[in-house]
């Protein structure tokens, strides 16, 4: 069975995809403004692992935009 469809660039960026779909999801149902500028950051970044940092601080962030900043 070729399997290869999973490590490929298109399943990295579906995945990512996702991701930047949860991060926002997280974000909206905390009820955070989400501005435009955020947004494009988020769907725009093609990183599963900065999307996964991002994603865990959506959780506690007071702000959307804190997400993007290292404590």
């Amino acid at each position: 069975m070729d399997l290869s469809f999973y490590t490929s660039y298109i399943s990295e960026e579906i995945r990512a995809q996702s991701r930047a779909e949860d991060v926002l999801l997280v974000l909206e149902q905390r009820g955070l403004a989400v501005s435009d500028d955020v947004r494009q950051r988020i769907t725009g970044c093609a990183d599963p692992d900065l999307l996964r940092g991002w994603l865990t601080r959506a959780v506690t962030a007071p702000r959307a935009e804190e997400i993007f900043e290292r404590h």
